[in-house]
């Protein structure tokens, strides 16, 4: 029993420690292996933030007795995917929340791709402890579980860093144009949340070949966008000279 509790814990945090290394890779000047960990940590404390936040959104709907196929929806474009990337972003951005001090305020944070970077590595510890939850909570065998891991690699994992990365992409560009600041952040959630929640949806509410077409096509589409974002703030100030 106790193997089996270690090996979910391993490959709970395996594929977002892949990814992780995929993206840390893009950066032309690496961030401090402490502030890597902080921010992955704190991506960690999110999640379980969320999943309290999520399973009491759920009491409250059962107990009202709304529920039905539009609550469904609701929930998780609004209960999941919109918590869930809110509280991503409150791990990088708030110095109130776990941490001492938001990492944007650190010195390391100097060149715009790099709160790109710092939003998907919060998505990536987010995606670790969800992984955990998961395993632990399903009792899978071992098998189930190493087949599930992969699975989530290249869908909620990937999912959760890549919509985190469009967010990142939205408040970089607020830095550069302090007019239209609220207008970007606003966009930012938007889209991410949009996106994350059509992902959860097609998972849970389609079925047959749309069920893995759908979302396939969803992960690509914000795979070309964030990747094309990471070159186009490379382009940009080689310092962030505005105060985020």
């Amino acid at each position: 029993m106790f193997m089996s509790y270690i090996f979910y814990l391993v490959l709970g945090v395996i594929p977002s420690l892949i990814w992780l290394s995929f993206y840390l890779k893009k950066d032309a000047h690496p961030e401090p292996k402490k502030t890597v960990l902080k921010i992955f940590f704190l991506g960690m404390g999110a999640a379980a933030l969320a999943a309290l936040i999520e399973n009491l959104i759920l009491i409250g709907l059962s107990r009202s007795g709304f529920l039905g196929s539009f609550a469904e929806i609701v929930y998780l474009f609004l209960g999941v995917a919109l918590t869930e990337e809110f509280l991503k972003y409150l791990a990088v951005k708030n110095k109130y929340f776990i941490a001492k001090n938001g990492v944007l305020r650190e010195s390391e944070f100097d060149e715009p791709v790099d709160v790109m970077l710092y939003m998907i590595i919060s998505a990536l510890g987010f995606a670790a402890l969800e992984n955990i939850f998961l395993f632990f909570s399903e009792n899978l065998q071992l098998l189930e579980t190493f087949l599930i891991a992969l699975l989530r690699f290249a869908g909620a994992t990937f999912l959760h860093a890549l919509c985190s990365g469009i967010l990142g992409l939205f408040i970089a560009f607020s830095f550069f144009d302090k007019k239209r600041k609220r207008f970007f952040l606003t966009s930012g959630f938007f889209i991410a949340t949009l996106l994350h929640g059509l992902f959860n949806f097609f998972i849970i509410k389609t079925g047959g070949n749309w069920q893995f077409f759908l979302p396939l096509m969803t992960l690509g589409g914000l795979a070309v966008f964030v990747s094309r974002g990471v070159k186009k703030l490379k382009k940009m100030a080689s310092v962030c000279k505005v105060n985020p």
